[in-house]
């Protein structure tokens, strides 16, 4: 990959050691991702899901792409961008399944000269390109059609069978892509799905005389990244939804695939940030760290509202804040909105401690407001065995918030 690496004595998981030896370095702020917790947790989920594949959806964080290139059947990309990140790497063509609500002519007829396994038509227009691109390149191109769920994702039933109704012969169309959403705590609605879902394939094969043996579906599970959620079983979840998978592929003849992005990166991630100031106004006391919301954004977090595990290292110590001194954590961004936690308690917070937010594998890496004020991105770290490599340094944004013409 082309990365500096640190090699590190005596190391075998994300600890007090490895976390202190960045802070130390003035490395942060910093993400560091534990590619063995990675690992732990895709192979139990593949372990639950048995026979069904599982596709990780790399917008919840592209950094994690090579560690779980083994254990994954798909790679959902849904951007030109993400396909390029693909390309870097060398992703088995494959195994990409390219989606995305915006396509046009270059970015599908690159999908298709990359050899992308199966494309998801979001729109009548997407799968005309898709044709068009396909008669291009001289190529039969594998197609999903994407069922919306009542937002502008995907397309109506009606559009469905208009394509159904005259299916060009340079695509296969090899069944139904469908996600309604992200976060979703009640079950029960992914198993209404599923049965909806499969007597709406079941219609469209009788009265198109279609095979369509594929539902790539995205139940959009929740992961427990706050103090306050339950974390009891964090694949819990993932289990009550196996009958209804194995219902739908049994009674309704599916090759099901179920995508996931959250579900399975949050618990690898921790951001390291260190404290740069301190100060006191009436009964708060703010403590002002080298990161901000520009960094992290874990969903559900309205205001520093909700709190996610966080370690406090003094000198090289782990302190317990148990009966710590209340206070307000903010970025070093110039907007009120900056607040990463209204209260925490810490004990004796000093200048140079640092404070590592857990469970911030998914989505904040790249999904936090990045170029705001123009401060730098943070360096990005993955953490295996005893070795801690450098995926990414740290990255000048002023560059890109400067006019370039003229």
């Amino acid at each position: 990959m082309g990365c500096r690496q640190c090699t590190l004595e005596d190391l075998d998981m994300i600890n007090d050691d490895i976390l202190c030896k960045i802070s130390g370095q003035g490395l942060t702020p910093a993400f560091i991702f534990d590619a063995d917790e990675l690992k732990e947790r895709a192979k139990a989920i593949k372990d639950i899901l048995g026979t069904i594949p599982l596709c990780y959806s790399i917008k919840a964080n592209p950094f994690l792409i090579e560690t779980l290139s083994d254990t994954v059947g798909y790679f959902e990309v849904c951007s030109p961008g993400e396909l390029a990140i693909c390309e870097k790497l060398s992703v088995d063509p494959q195994k990409i399944i390219y989606s995305g609500v915006h396509k046009d002519a270059d970015d599908t007829g690159e999908a298709i000269r990359y050899g992308a396994g199966i494309i998801t038509a979001e729109s009548i227009r997407h799968y005309n390109l898709i044709c068009q691109e396909a008669q291009k390149a001289g190529k039969t191109v594998s197609v999903i059609l994407r069922l919306t769920s009542g937002n502008q994702f995907g397309m109506s039933e009606e559009d469905i069978d208009t394509i159904l109704s005259d299916p060009n012969p340079g695509t296969i169309i090899k069944g139904i892509h469908y996600f309604a959403g992200t976060g979703r705590k009640k079950i029960k609605k992914q198993q209404d799905e599923l049965v909806m879902l499969g007597e709406k394939l079941d219609r469209l094969r009788r009265e198109h005389g279609a095979d369509l043996p594929m539902l790539e579906y995205g139940p959009g599970l929740p992961y427990p990244c706050f103090i306050d959620d339950d974390r009891t079983d964090t694949l819990a979840p993932l289990k009550e939804l196996i009958p209804s998978f194995e219902r739908i592929r049994e009674e309704h003849s599916i090759s099901l695939s179920v995508e996931m992005g959250r579900f399975i990166a949050s618990s690898c991630g921790y951001y390291a940030t260190s404290i740069c100031d301190i100060k006191s106004s009436g009964d708060t006391t703010w403590c002002i760290v080298d990161g901000g919301i520009n960094h992290v954004n874990y969903l559900g977090q309205m205001m520093g509202m909700r709190v996610p595990p966080i370690r406090h290292y003094a000198e090289g110590r782990l302190i317990n804040d148990t009966y710590g001194t209340i206070s307000t954590i903010c970025g070093s961004l110039c907007t009120t909105n900056d607040i990463l936690v209204r209260t925490l308690p810490l004990k004796d917070p000093a200048i140079g401690d640092l404070l590592v937010f857990e469970n911030i594998g998914a989505y904040s890496v790249t999904e936090a407001m990045g170029l705001f004020l123009s401060r730098t991105l943070p360096r990005i770290f993955i953490h295996s065995g005893s070795r801690l490599t450098l995926l990414r340094d740290s990255l000048e944004t002023w560059k890109l918030n400067s006019p370039t013409a003229g």
